[in-house]
């Protein structure tokens, strides 16, 4: 079992080394899948990076690694260099890992027990060569599992988390067991963010409350962590999702492309480096 332990031992070097140069890390977390996680993920890592901080996207859902597809390089895979992954450049400011660009064939389910998705997220953590961010943001598939707590408990240092959610109760019972779940395993909460509150018509403009709205608020004020945003429903949202281009970025002028810019904004102020963005 020696050289086990010794593996655990050079990953956990490997990891504090390429941590201690990223300046904040922020884990995007959910109670429950399908509230839009991995799109905030992506539009809050491009909205950094087009405001001029260096960012690093990575992608730890072991079991649905969609962030390539979003950004339009599921096609694209990491390089090696001295023994390193190298993480794949998106933009000059927006670095890109994921299990999907990494061999994984994304058409065959990946049936994993704890320890060998343990491995994996450790893996990405320490053998992907970064360099200095002011940023990493990292994925987690939905939910308190194995993924998330092997991320949680391999860095330290975390800026905090963000916890996603949509307004409607059951959704909301699922981001309290996320904020709880921080809080258990020392995890500062960033705040919260509400998606798909409220539909905007892309026609006559008139907002309607499909999933309710303001539960994501509420949240957070009973919690008392910060409200970072809402974010509504856009139909161009999904279509540009699909098409691997960021919605931020795209749609600036829209109520969910304002929102998300908001939001990056707002996590610069919280983490002291809105006036620092690396060159």
């Amino acid at each position: 079992m020696q050289p086990v332990n010794d593996e655990y031992e050079r990953q956990g070097q490997a990891i504090t080394a390429k941590m201690s140069a990223i300046k904040n890390k922020i884990l995007v977390m959910s109670g429950k899948g399908g509230v839009g996680k991995s799109t905030v993920s992506v539009n809050i890592a491009s909205a950094l990076a087009e405001a001029g901080y260096k960012v690093g996207l990575l992608d730890i859902d072991v079991h649905g690694p969609n962030i390539p597809k979003m950004l339009g390089i599921d096609t694209e895979s990491m390089q090696m260099e001295n023994d390193e992954m190298l993480p794949y450049p998106v933009t000059e400011n927006l670095l890109v890992c994921s299990l999907a660009m990494m061999g994984a064939d994304t058409a065959t389910p990946i049936i994993w027990r704890g320890p060998r998705k343990t491995a994996a997220i450790r893996q990405m953590l320490g053998d992907v060569h970064w360099g200095a961010l002011d940023y990493l943001i990292l994925d987690s598939p939905p939910g308190t599992g194995d993924e998330i707590l092997s991320a949680v408990q391999a860095v330290s240092g975390w800026t905090g988390g963000i916890v996603v959610a949509t307004p409607q109760e059951v959704a909301l019972d699922d981001a309290k067991r996320s904020v709880a779940f921080a809080r258990r395993v020392n995890l500062p909460v960033l705040g919260i963010v509400e998606n798909m509150s409220g539909f905007v018509c892309p026609h006559c403009g008139q907002e309607t409350d499909i999933f309710k709205k303001g539960g994501g608020e509420a949240l957070a004020k009973q919690f008392g962590v910060e409200f970072l945003g809402r974010v509504p429903l856009e139909p161009g949202i999904v279509a540009l999702a699909d098409d691997g281009k960021p919605f931020c970025l795209r749609s600036k002028d829209t109520a969910a492309g304002k929102a998300f810019v908001k939001i990056a904004e707002k996590l610069a102020e919280l983490s002291s480096l809105s006036a620092k963005p690396s060159h």
